[in-house]
């Protein structure tokens, strides 16, 4: 079976203390806090070093998580190349009948997420034409048209105070970035 193009971009890191860990990432790898703020009861930070890429990587911190595990890794993401591949990998994904299948509008993003047999978190991704303030999501239906994907897209994300047409944060971020 032929699978689109998808491509590792970003992960995402449980942490114990958020400012230190974003201090580090940004002092020492350059990444450049992009957005912050809270999805239930989780703190997140979203870090990226590319005008490409609203994060490269997510920080995420739960006060009361169980530091018992061995893993501090929240979750993989692939990014594919168009809604179009995103939802054939749904439609093929969905047959395995694979645990916490959801599929989410970000508002930059149309993603579904899924736990692989260890329990590990995966997403895969494509980017809309939009950088909204993270953390946002509303359900996606990805057995919509794509043309109703887009509208519904570009409905709600005009509601929202800070977004942007991707374009124009990409020029934003490439002069944060001094390149």
């Amino acid at each position: 079976m032929k699978r689109p193009n998808a491509q590792l971009t970003h992960a995402g890191i449980y942490v114990r203390h958020l400012d230190t860990m974003v201090e580090f990432y940004c002092d020492s790898l350059g990444l450049l806090l992009v957005d912050r703020g809270f999805m239930n009861q989780t703190e997140l930070a979203f870090l990226s070093r590319s005008p490409h890429e609203h994060h490269q990587i997510v920080l995420a911190h739960v006060p009361d998580r169980d530091l018992s595990g061995s893993t501090t890794l929240n979750q993989v993401s692939f990014r594919v190349d168009s809604l179009d591949d995103l939802k054939t990998y749904f439609h093929q994904l969905t047959v395995l009948n694979l645990p916490g299948m959801e599929p989410r509008n970000h508002g930059n993003s149309w993603s579904f997420y899924f736990f692989d047999p260890e329990g590990n978190k995966v997403e895969i991704y494509c980017p809309t034409n939009w950088q909204v303030k993270q953390p946002w999501r509303i359900p996606l239906d990805l057995a919509a048209s794509t043309q109703d994907i887009i509208s519904q897209t570009d409905r709600e994300v005009k509601k929202l105070p800070g977004s942007l047409p991707l374009d124009e944060w990409q020029k934003q971020m490439t002069l944060r970035l001094g390149q």
